[in-house]
């Protein structure tokens, strides 16, 4: 044994926890599974409620009634995550009760148990969507948050595709071995059950919670602590979000600029293939521009997303005021619609992780939902009536005006 030789101890090198971790691999899982089985049920439920005889009117007090539930309850929700500080037992309570509601579609014979059951699942949406943000925010380093909602929300929007194109095949075989006109909707209800349910098993298998701080503030004064650039930034989120209309607005345009060439019917096929193309720019661009994000910065790539949707609604207005009927200029419109909503999903979720630490992180989620949401229900109403009561111009109009000037407040922020 030879002594007085001493083995040099090699550094350690600090090696950066990966962004694509099991957490963030099972929240877009997770996403995917749940997402499937939503799209499945909305893609057929006007024919469902059609089939029942139920009005049109009634369908829209059911949607917006779900969705104003969806948006308030995210504010609570993401309070109460941040009090208690564990948000994975109530996430997963979220996907339980979206999973159960899809079920409910298929006893439904009547619209009190459609409204009952739509509530319900957006219930669950609204509650878990906070807490799965937070929950993600906190499993990536701060410089990879734009990649893992990115990642995130590409595998929501790959289950919009799927799902739509599932719920048509499912309806299309089961149609000519009906006993009645609703059996081949209840059948294809109760096949909704099996992604969404894997959603709930997958979230909670994959998702591991670290510990975080709890917030001993009341709900007003957890308001009030929330911090100021939050605040400004949250002025430009609200003025383009009560222009960011729903997307079915977008089918119908294409509808009616393309119907006096192509016939109605025809036409609707054509705009639902349009807005598979638009689902195809928001699920391709969601990773990408969130990646981006963490080399580039979100201000200015979350200000280009608006700066997109305010070029779409002002493609659609020149195509009213002129008739367009190029397929190849709708689908572009189709496009850049896609991209703003994949700019807007990604990164105002990362910004604000950003912009707001725990244990405030649950509250400024549900915050940033409420927002939205009160914005998606008032650009809704406002673009429709503005639609029906003057024209389609004057709708595009108010949309391309707001979504400018939110897109000029957001870069102002700092």
């Amino acid at each position: 044994m030879k002594e007085g030789i001493q083995t040099a101890k090699r550094p350690a090198v600090e090696s950066k926890p990966r962004w694509l971790n099991r957490n963030v691999v099972g929240m877009g899982l997770t996403s995917f599974l749940s997402d499937v089985g939503h799209e499945m049920v909305t893609t057929l439920l006007p024919g469902f409620l059609a089939v029942l005889g139920v009005s049109a009117a009634a369908l829209g007090v059911v949607e917006g009634v779900a969705d104003s539930v969806s948006s308030f309850v995210k504010l609570g929700s993401g309070w109460i995550s941040d009090r208690f500080g564990h948000r994975k037992p109530m996430a997963v309570g979220g996907y339980l009760l979206t999973a159960v509601s899809n079920g409910l579609f298929a006893l439904a014979h009547g619209w009190p148990l459609v409204l009952a059951a739509r509530t319900l699942g957006w219930f669950g949406r609204g509650f878990r969507t906070p807490l799965r943000n937070a929950l993600l925010a906190a499993s990536v380093p701060e410089e990879a948050r734009g990649r893992a909602f990115g990642f995130e929300r590409a595998g929501d929007t790959l289950g919009a595709i799927v799902g739509p194109l599932l719920a048509v095949g499912l309806l299309a075989y089961f149609h000519p071995h009906a006993s009645d006109p609703s059996s081949p909707f209840r059948n294809v209800f109760w096949l909704t059950l099996i992604p969404a349910l894997g959603s709930v098993l997958t979230f909670s298998i994959l998702i591991r919670e670290k510990p975080s701080a709890r917030s001993p503030m009341k709900f007003w004064a957890t308001l009030n602590a929330m911090p100021g650039p939050f605040r400004r930034f949250l002025v430009g989120v609200g003025i383009f979000g009560v222009a960011d209309y729903a997307r079915t607005l977008l089918i119908l345009a294409a509808t009616q600029l393309l119907t006096v060439a192509h016939g109605v019917e025809y036409a609707a096929q054509i705009a639902g293939l349009l807005y598979v193309g638009h689902n195809l720019s928001y699920a391709g661009f969601s990773y990408p521009v969130g990646a981006l994000s963490d080399r580039l910065g979100r201000r200015g790539l979350l200000t280009l997303g608006y700066v997109a949707g305010a070029l779409a609604s002002l493609g659609f207005m020149a195509a009213f005021l002129w008739q367009v009927q190029s397929l190849i200029f709708l689908l572009l419109l189709f496009g850049l619609a896609g991209f703003s909503i994949a700019a807007e999903d990604a990164l105002e979720n990362a910004l604000t992780a950003d912009l707001v630490g725990d244990p405030l992180r649950g509250t400024a989620f549900g915050v940033l939902g409420t927002v939205n949401g009160v914005g998606d229900l008032v650009a809704s109403v406002v673009v429709g009536v503005l639609w029906t009561a003057l024209s389609p111009v004057a709708a595009f109009a108010y949309a391309t005006v707001l979504m400018g000037l939110g897109a000029v407040v957001l870069y102002r922020v700092r």
